[in-house]
């Protein structure tokens, strides 16, 4: 593969790093646009590998550890070549840019990111706040709570349920502090950069992509949104993508109902195929899910132990605090995730407020308010009345309230992208594999590339 790699004298070293159940396959049409501007003798490309297929369910302090020894190792044999790399840029896809973000923190800590000058860190369709999806009332966390189950110590993390150590927090919690290791090298680079699916990524949605509390983008029909000029119909303007849609004339209101109607009927067949497939590849998932839980937990066994040909002691001593194609099982995972709806906070003025209980559903997977300590509840109560009707606030949990004040510090460069020719946005954005449906994936990285990417 002849776009990865570099020569001895290129000095910027990028690091590509897939997500969930990915390969470095994944990363194959980010590597080629990068290779297509800058030759090997002006940038080296690292295309992650240890975390391959099943291992991501290992957990994303395993998967940081593994991504940080690669980067260590590529290092030591760029500079046993004769190289001298003077610049690093990271770049996650989906869970790979948490995976990215706890790597950061570790190269960080073994003091790593002093001797380099961090450029660029990009995330594509990565859920920074986790995958929990804001809901209110018990009934409806069934699937926050089953869901976490099905992917083994990755799942758990994704979901928010973890304890991570000794912190009593999150990991997702943690890596968002302000305070530690993973804030700390994280604003070290010059440049975040994010671009964020504002419909159909079944994967990860748009406010954990995007780190927002808010998601402008519920109702599209009702929405105008602008392009940015030179990447219309794809890229949204991050400064003023939406506005309010003039209401239709009766008559347009008619015509409107009726190409529904129209496309509704045509949908049929696609939607009785799925009534039939569906259940099966959910069936399949499941089944799957608990032979990859069982191995993932010992594969962990091993990786604790120093047995996975990772040294855990290199990457364990630190304090934390500072003064494949896609597969069945992705598809089940994607339609049961797709079937959960948003909530939203209510505004004080809400006639559902004065109802008991309802206070205590706004803390969605944390239980009610009578488990929560007083600065939480207070922040739900800020949060309520900031709650608008024109653009309400999700009913996130207070750590995921916090850790968007904390992770909107180091200035992210957010774009909203919207996908129209292929429903598997979140593969689409990044162009997967070569798919005719996934062209307007190249108009994203065609931007990033021009606009966003810094090498000097």
């Amino acid at each position: 593969m002849d776009y990865t790699g570099g020569s001895a004298e290129a000095e910027h070293l990028c690091v590509l790093v897939h997500g969930l159940w990915g390969n470095p396959n994944h990363m194959v049409s980010i590597a080629k646009s990068l290779r297509s501007q800058y030759p090997a003798d002006k940038l080296y490309l690292l295309l992650a590998k240890r975390n391959s297929g099943s291992f991501t369910y290992d957990g994303i302090e395993r998967g940081g550890e593994r991504v940080c020894s690669e980067i260590e190792e590529e290092l030591r044999l760029i500079k046993a070549r004769g190289g001298n790399i003077t610049k690093l840029s990271i770049v996650g896809y989906s869970l790979g840019g948490l995976v990215a973000r706890y790597a950061v923190g570790l190269l960080y800590a073994k003091g790593i990111l002093d001797r380099l000058e961090c450029m660029n860190f990009t995330t594509f369709a990565t859920p920074h706040l986790g995958v929990r999806t804001p809901l209110r009332g018990w009934h409806n966390h069934i699937w926050n709570v089953l869901g976490a189950r099905t992917l083994s110590a990755s799942g758990q993390q994704l979901f928010t349920i973890d304890k991570f150590r000794n912190t009593g927090q999150p990991l997702l919690a943690v890596l968002a502090d302000p305070n530690s290791i993973f804030m700390s090298g994280l604003r070290k680079f010059r440049r975040h950069t994010l671009y964020s699916n504002i419909v159909n990524d079944r994967s990860a949605v748009y406010y954990t992509t995007c780190i927002s509390k808010t998601d402008p983008y519920t109702n599209l029909d009702e929405t105008s949104v602008a392009y940015l000029p030179g990447y219309e119909d794809v890229i949204l303007d991050p400064n003023t993508p939406v506005r309010p849609r003039p209401k239709p004339s009766r008559q347009a209101s008619f015509a409107s109902v009726s190409a529904a109607g129209v496309t509704w009927l045509r949908r049929i067949p696609f939607l009785l195929t799925v009534a039939v497939l569906v259940p099966v590849g959910i069936l399949f998932f499941l089944v799957n899910s608990f032979i990859q839980n069982f191995r993932s937990s010992q594969r962990i066994r091993l990786h604790e132990k120093g047995l996975a040909g990772v040294s855990i002691g290199d990457y364990r001593g630190f304090p934390l605090w500072i003064n494949e194609i896609r597969t069945e099982m992705e598809q089940a995972y994607e339609a049961l995730n797709n079937a959960q709806d948003q909530a939203y906070l209510a505004n004080e003025t809400d006639e559902d407020d004065d109802k008991p209980g309802s206070e205590g559903d706004e803390n969605g997977a944390d239980g009610d308010c009578d488990t929560m300590d007083e600065a939480s509840r207070k922040l739900l109560a800020h949060e309520r009345r900031m709650s608008v009707p024109a653009q309400p606030t999700l009913a996130l949990a207070p750590y995921q309230f916090r850790m968007v004040q904390s992770l909107d510090s180091l200035g992210w460069r957010k774009y909203p992208v919207w996908i129209h020719q292929d429903r598997h946005s979140h593969a689409a954005m990044i162009v997967r594999w070569e798919k005719k449906t996934f062209a307007e994936g190249k108009v994203v990285l065609r931007h990033w590339l021009n606009e966003e990417f810094i090498v000097y």
